[in-house]
This record gives structure tokens, C-alpha cells and sequence, in this order.
């Protein structure tokens, strides 16, 4: 076999490996270190220590320590600790039933409180599974009990649930301004309005559904709703906090007044006293979260030393110049590239999820950007969009799974997929959108930072 097709092999290999269910993280950097002894080797050893003795397990260590070292990942950490903070203060359930109780007299209240809570929680975690779990417990329970359809309110919270890996701050920009070395400043001011375009799509998707067959949310009772000048100070104490801190943190990153991971520690001290100002918490809580940090963080980081390591060796055997060779071979026009590079990453979204993808297979395309003259923000905010489309596609999508766990028996989830549906095509609608009128995403960052030039 040659080096090109070595590497074809390796990738398939990777994706059949995946899908048989192994860790993600530790996959790659076996496969990366399997391979990698091959493409750098340089003869039979000839000692047992000489077996060591290939260029794979430099590579390794030096990718380790760039992960290490990276100052951008260092905001990772921090905003997972201020999120599991937040989760854990008891402020997302103020949350919902404030939101509930403000926009009662909308069709399907309960769902517009359920997708506004999960905007605004998604900001402050980034973790897809701690939401929809979290309003799995929470909004579920309340929408059942209401006489909502399943369907309809688990795929409120499954959708909603994924908001936090395209809206500032979230985790997923920061993973890709690594991969891409692009500015995470001008990747947050991009995702603001596409983020809040596809939450806005949801909300009025929900209103006109409701409008057109009110027997899927049934209106509250009345005599549950507490007078409205109660309602308006529930809101205020459990809203405006945390919505000030999320504000806080991204202002300061978009304004230029700290780094990711200034903000990032600001968000995290903000979350604490949040919690204390609640009086929620307490010492066990402060374990859990920081448990919970450092699970999540060294996953990322295994990710990170992993996928360099299966790239570097995908790249050296010449996997990335056939792929390269395969889409200018074709003689595509600019937007033609931009259509199949995301109908492949849609479909990628099937059986991976997001980490995959975007550390994997996005690396391939973003050295053909230029080639094709595509604003490299343009198309990460493409992407990130099209990553949503990653936990919502079955059979793999994760936000389902993640909402039959805390579910169990209550609900099948051939529902929840059936709940599904509409969302992805709105996600779909909201790429088209951008595509027709690329300010949505540019415009923002171009004012506060001046017009990108390559």
C-alpha cells in the first residue's frame, strides 16, 4: 500500500472504532501512535531500547506540551467551573418558572420559558449534556404535567438544549479558534446574532406551532400564575443576575478588556458569589463542580493531544493533499465548496458528534479556504452552526440520549427524535440565511474590530 492509502485506512479505521462504541480521545492518540510508528519509521531496532526510538513518540510529548502551554485553552476550565457553579446554585429553576410565569400569555409558554432558560444557562456552562439534563428534570416534568405532547416538549429541550456550543462564550469557539488559529474575539462577535437568530427561529417556531394546534400546550391555569407584580420581582432576582454576569463576561472579551481566560476566571469568581448571594452554597457543591471540571478539561485535553497527533500523521502519509486534490480536482466554484464541505460535515453528524468533527475532519478544509477565497470566520461560524445539526441528527444524537437518560421509561425515544425534526430543518434554514446575507455573522466583528484581512 502507499502512504496516501495508509492514511485513507487509518481515517476509515478511526470512524469504524468510533462507531463500535471506543473513547474517542484514547482512539486517536492509539491510532495516532500505531500509525505514526510506521510513517516515521527508520529501520529494524536493534536493541529493545531502539523500539523506542521513532520520531511518533517526540511528536506525542510535544503535542502534550503545546496543549499544556496553549493560552487560549485555559478559558475551558474556568468557564466549565463557573457553569457547573451555576447548575449547582439552584438558579436555572428560579430561572424557568420565572420566565414561565412572564410569558404566560404567550401560545406554549412553558416551551418559550424552557428555550429562553436554556439560551441563557447554555451562555454560563457550554456543556450540551449538563443542559439537557438539567431541563430534562426540570422543564420536562412541568410540560408533562401541563398536557404538552412529548414529542413537542422533549424537542424544546433537546434543541434548546445545544444553544451553548454556538452562543458566546461558548467552549466550542474557543476548541476552534485553537484548531483554526484564528481570534477568538472576532469568532464570539461573529456568533452572536447567528446565535441569537437560530434561538429567536425556535421561539417563534414554537409560537405559530402552538397558534396552529393549541392541543400540543395546553394554556396555564390562571390560578397558578401568582399576581404580576410578583411575577416581575421573581424575574428580577432570578434573571437579571446571572444575565448581568454572562454580560459581563462577554463584554469584556468583545470590548478588549480581558482575554478569554481573564473573562473566563471573572465568570467563574461571578458564578461563586452568585451561588453565596443564593445561599446555595456549600462545600459539597464546590467538590462537584471542581470534579466535574476536571473530568471535562482533561477530556478536551486528551482530545486536543490526540487529534494533533492522528492529524500530524494523517497529513505526513498524505491523507490531507488527496482530499485536497479531490475538491480542486472538481473545479468548484466558491459556493459550490461551501454546499459539499458542509453537506459532508452534516452528514459526519450522523455517526460522530461534534468533537470529532470539528477536530478531525474540519482541519482538512480550513487549508482550502483561501484557494476558494472564504473568510475563514465565515465559515467557522458555518460550521458551528452545522455542528448543532450533530446532536439532533439520529441516530447518534446525543441531546436525545442524554434526555431519554434522566427520562427513562416516560418517554421513547423514537418521540424525541420525532420532536427533533423541526428543529434541524430550522437549523438548515438559519445556514441558508447566513449564506444569503453573510453580515448576520460579519458585521459585528468587522464594527468592533475593524474589516478581516487574510
Amino acid at each position: 500500500m502507499t502512504d496516501p492509502q495508509v492514511a485513507i485506512l487509518m481515517l476509515s479505521l478511526f470512524i469504524v472504532l468510533v462507531l463500535l462504541g471506543f473513547p474517542i480521545a484514547f482512539t486517536l492518540v492509539a491510532m495516532g501512535v500505531g500509525f505514526g510508528y510506521y510513517a516515521y519509521y527508520t529501520g529494524a531496532p536493534q536493541s529493545i531500547g531502539d523500539i523506542f526510538n521513532n520520531n511518533i513518540f517526540y511528536l506525542l510529548n510535544q503535542n502534550t506540551y503545546s496543549v499544556m502551554e496553549n493560552d487560549t485553552l485555559v478559558a475551558i476550565p474556568l468557564f466549565l467551573f463557573m457553569g457547573y457553579v451555576v447548575e449547582r446554585a439552584n438558579i436555572v429553576d428560579r430561572l424557568f418558572f420565572s420566565l414561565y410565569q412572564a410569558a404566560r400569555n404567550l401560545p406554549g409558554s412553558l416551551a418559550i420559558a424552557a428555550l429562553l432558560t436554556c439560551a441563557v444557562f447554555s451562555t454560563a456552562s457550554g456543556i450540551v449534556g449538563a443542559v439537557v439534563t438539567l431541563m430534562g428534570l426540570l422543564a420536562y416534568p412541568a410540560m408533562s404535567n401541563a398536557g404538552y405532547q412529548k414529542s413537542f416538549a422533549s424537542g424544546v429541550i433537546c434543541a434548546g438544549g445545544t444553544l451553548g456550543i454556538l452562543i458566546p462564550p461558548s467552549i466550542m469557539l474557543i476548541v476552534y479558534a485553537a484548531i483554526a488559529e484564528l481570534s477568538p474575539l472576532r469568532l464570539y462577535a461573529a456568533a452572536v446574532f447567528p446565535g441569537l437568530l437560530l434561538a429567536g427561529l425556535y421561539i417563534v417556531y414554537v409560537i405559530i406551532r402552538v397558534w396552529l394546534n393549541p392541543s400540543l400546550a395546553p394554556k396555564p391555569n390562571e390560578d397558578d400564575i401568582p399576581p404580576r407584580s410578583e411575577v416581575y420581582l421573581n424575574l428580577l432576582i432570578s434573571f437579571v443576575p446571572l444575565t448581568v454576569l454572562i454580560m459581563l463576561v462577554l463584554g469584556s472579551i468583545l470590548g478588549g478588556l480581558a482575554t478569554p481566560a481573564e473573562a473566563a476566571a471573572m465568570g467563574a469568581l461571578g458564578g461563586l458569589v452568585l451561588a453565596v448571594l443564593y445561599r446555595s452554597l456549600t462545600w459539597q457543591k464546590v467538590k462537584e463542580s471542581v470534579f466535574l471540571t476536571a473530568k471535562a478539561t482533561a477530556m478536551v485535553c486528551w482530545l486536543f493531544v490526540g487529534s494533533w497527533t492522528f492529524a500530524s500523521v494523517f497529513s505526513f502519509l498524505g491523507g490531507h493533499d488527496i482530499i485536497e486534490h479531490w475538491f480542486l480536482a472538481m473545479n468548484l466554484q466558491p459556493w459550490q465548496f461551501l454546499v459539499l464541505a458542509q453537506l459532508i460535515i452534516f452528514l459526519l453528524g450522523w455517526p460522530l458528534e461534534w468533537s470529532e468533527i470539528l477536530i478531525i475532519f474540519v482541519p482538512i478544509f480550513l487549508p482550502m479556504l483561501d484557494t476558494f477565497g472564504v473568510n475563514p470566520y465565515f465559515f467557522a461560524m458555518l460550521v458551528a452552526l452545522n455542528l448543532q445539526t450533530s446532536f439532533l441528527t439520529p441516530p447518534m444524537a446525543m441531546s436525545a440520549y442524554y434526555l431519554k437518560g434522566v427520562l427513562k421509561s416516560r418517554i421513547e425515544l423514537i418521540e424525541i427524535f420525532k420532536g427533533l425534526m423541526p428543529y434541524l430543518g430550522i437549523v438548515i434554514l438559519t445556514m441558508v440565511l447566513m449564506y444569503q446575507f453573510p453580515g448576520i455573522a460579519l458585521w459585528f466583528p468587522d464594527y468592533l474590530f475593524g474589516e478581516y484581512i487574510p
